[in-house]
């Protein structure tokens, strides 16, 4: 009897230094955690530069419970466009990437016809629900003003991306399908191409055309809001890591809403940080990152995002062939719904809120000017900004960038790319578009004056 007795207590301790052993080795786990992300592209960053830089989702990361003693292999890889990273995504190399619509659309198609696994749509990264960020340029120098002028002539545009998606609607639209050729190109080489006066114009996503017209090699003669189109990105998870590690994921997505946060509490330290680390001008991210910028830096995926997308994968499918997109089963609100929730926001509420632009918006300056060691100055008028920035010149200061807002659609956009009409009395008012500036001219007899005039 003694004998069993010893012997079912060898057994019961040696069960018992298993199962700790393999709680240890569980909890010992090392957790690779690839994210693919587009640094340069204005709408993504606080889905991945920002978080690499500031390590962020390393803070938001589980460290107790099953994931006591883990350790995580974060690898940030940064490409220009969003098809690479579908590419990684679906060759087991990346559980996480941030791209734009059109690009989402195809990951989640492309993964639900392989079959071996899927991915889901978890939050929005940045947005513009007019569609602003997309938009056509040609060279500075071009006689080009209107879309129908290039009848006859070649945009390049990175084939699949926003940009692509909405180059084809519009000259659908405007019945130039047939009269435009396209070709592809991607953001670097097609911005050194209209700097170079090699192309008749290129069509590219955030902030490539802003790029363009800060540098004062391009002209924007077509904005994406135009199209009617929204435009947005955001990140895509592979179903089997979330499944398995639906921590992380909430982690990454907590990570992501703390970097929108940081973005939006200090406008001038983002753009100037996040010019530090990707090259972009910081005027140019200012346009995107401030108070009545291009973009707004929120993760819920609205309802305006879902009708976007179903419309986006219908032209994907006509021109593209791609495959079927079951959306219900894509599209997966519970991660950032609980981020809201947990923040005290009710997520229906959240969804309910959209930021868009409106002319002449009472809450914001009419016009900015960011001058060197001075910050960001606010005008009550665009006449008082260039008395402003003219005096500024003359006492040798040197001035960044100044904003102003389009008349017709309330859009952000550069002092020196506007076209203005100057009333009897000086007044200024700014236009995105040369037609509409002359429209308004003929309606309330000012005149049309260029900045290199006014600045002079």
């Amino acid at each position: 009897m003694r004998a069993r007795k010893a012997l079912l207590t060898s057994f019961t301790s040696s069960a018992f230094c298993l199962l700790a052993a393999l709680t240890t080795s569980a909890s010992a786990e090392s957790i690779a955690i690839g994210i693919g992300h587009q640094s340069t592209v204005t709408n993504t960053v606080p889905g991945g530069i920002i978080l690499e830089k500031l390590k962020l989702l390393e803070k938001h990361l589980p460290k107790d419970g099953k994931y006591a003693g883990a350790t995580y292999e974060i690898v940030y890889q940064d490409y220009t466009s969003g098809p690479p990273i579908t590419n990684q995504m679906l060759a087991g190399k990346l559980q996480f990437g941030v791209m734009g619509d059109y690009p989402l659309i195809v990951n989640g198609a492309n993964f639900q016809k392989a079959g071996k696994d899927e991915s889901r749509f978890i939050a929005v990264t940045g947005y513009n629900l007019k569609g602003t960020g997309n938009g056509i340029v040609v060279p500075v120098a071009s006689d080009v003003f209107s879309l129908e002028q290039l009848a006859g002539k070649t945009i390049s545009t990175p084939i699949g991306s926003a940009a692509w998606g909405m180059t084809l609607k519009v000259l659908r639209d405007a019945g130039l399908f047939e009269k435009v050729g396209l070709v592809g190109q991607a953001p670097p080489i097609g911005v050194t191409n209209i700097a170079q006066g090699k192309v008749d114009a290129h069509a590219d996503f955030c902030p490539w055309s802003e790029v363009m017209e800060f540098r004062g090699t391009g002209r924007k003669i077509y904005d994406g809001s135009e199209a009617g189109i929204p435009t947005f990105h955001g990140t895509v998870v592979t179903k089997s890591f979330a499944d398995k590690y639906p921590e992380i994921v909430d982690a990454y997505v907590n990570a992501t809403m703390e970097a929108q946060a940081w973005i939006a509490a200090d406008p001038v330290l983002a753009a100037t940080k996040v010019s530090e680390w990707t090259g972009i001008e910081k005027e140019v991210l200012y346009l995107y990152f401030s108070k009545g910028g291009i973009s707004t830096f929120e993760a819920s995926i609205k309802p305006q995002w879902d009708d976007a997308l179903k419309y986006d994968h219908s032209l994907l499918a006509k021109e593209k062939e791609i495959p079927p997109l079951d959306f219900a089963r894509w599209v997966d609100h519970s991660f950032v719904k609980k981020a809201f929730e947990a923040k005290g926001q009710k997520y229906d509420e959240v969804l309910k809120s959209v930021v868009t632009s409106v002319p002449d918006a009472p809450s914001l300056p009419p016009a900015e000017m960011w001058i060197d060691g001075e910050g960001i100055k606010n005008f009550d008028s665009v006449k008082a900004m260039m008395a402003a920035y003219k005096e500024a010149k003359q006492a040798g200061k040197n001035v960044f960038a100044t904003y102003v807002y389009d008349k017709a659609t309330g859009l952000k956009l550069f002092g020196h790319v506007a076209f203005y009409i100057q009333a009897t009395d000086g007044a200024l008012t700014p236009f995105m578009k040369k037609g509409e500036a002359e429209t308004f001219a003929s309606k309330s007899k000012g005149n049309l004056v260029l900045w290199s005039a006014l600045s002079s």
